[in-house]
């Protein structure tokens, strides 16, 4: 990937990023004792985690990640609200950067499975391949179907495709002079 130094063109990056790559921008750090039992420091918020405010008012709350915005870049907290002027509470949006992972959702395999790679990674141990198919299917052999046999030469000849029609050309308009010529001779007959 081309690294692109104009703030406009990293912006449009950002903002045109298709889901997969957006998924990589919701990287939150974690905390300091889940970096010690893991051995890395951050990973992708997901709903369910649960995650610490660091930064604007509403710093130093925790609570669980409900809702994940991958188009707006937000997430939104468990108990994290504020009333609208008609007294209906909406949940605050965060960036995912302003908060840390207190305690990791690992409900999911793929996840779960994800981490452990990275702890693996970081302890130095080489990284497992997914496990090869031991049993491979036996290749279907292909059957040569038998040729057709030449037909004689007598044969072709009648097959043979008719011979196309030359394109008729168009007839150019005949002058004055060419049309008296043309009368004269036909008269003369």
């Amino acid at each position: 990937m081309v690294v692109v130094t104009k703030p406009g063109l990293q912006r449009k990056r950002l903002f045109q990023a298709p889901l997969h790559l957006r998924y990589r921008q919701f990287a939150a750090p974690l905390s300091a004792e889940l970096k010690r039992a893991r051995g890395f420091n951050a990973l992708p918020v997901r709903k369910g985690d649960t995650v610490r405010i660091m930064r604007g008012d509403r710093k130093g709350i925790e609570g669980k990640v409900s809702r994940v915005d991958r188009k707006n870049y937000r997430i939104s907290v468990e108990g994290v609200t504020r009333e609208k002027s008609d007294g209906t509470a909406i949940p605050v949006l965060i960036h995912p950067s302003k908060v840390m992972i207190v305690n990791l959702n690992l409900d999911d395999k793929w996840r779960r499975d994800m981490v452990n790679r990275k702890e693996k990674l970081a302890k130095g141990e080489p990284a497992e391949k997914p496990a090869e198919k031991t049993e491979k299917k036996p290749k279907k052999k292909r059957v040569k179907k038998p040729k057709a046999r030449k037909k004689p030469a007598e044969a072709k000849e009648a097959e043979e495709k008719p011979e196309k029609k030359k394109p008729r050309r168009r007839a150019r308009k005949k002058t004055a002079e060419e049309k008296e010529e043309a009368e004269t001779e036909t008269e003369g007959e």
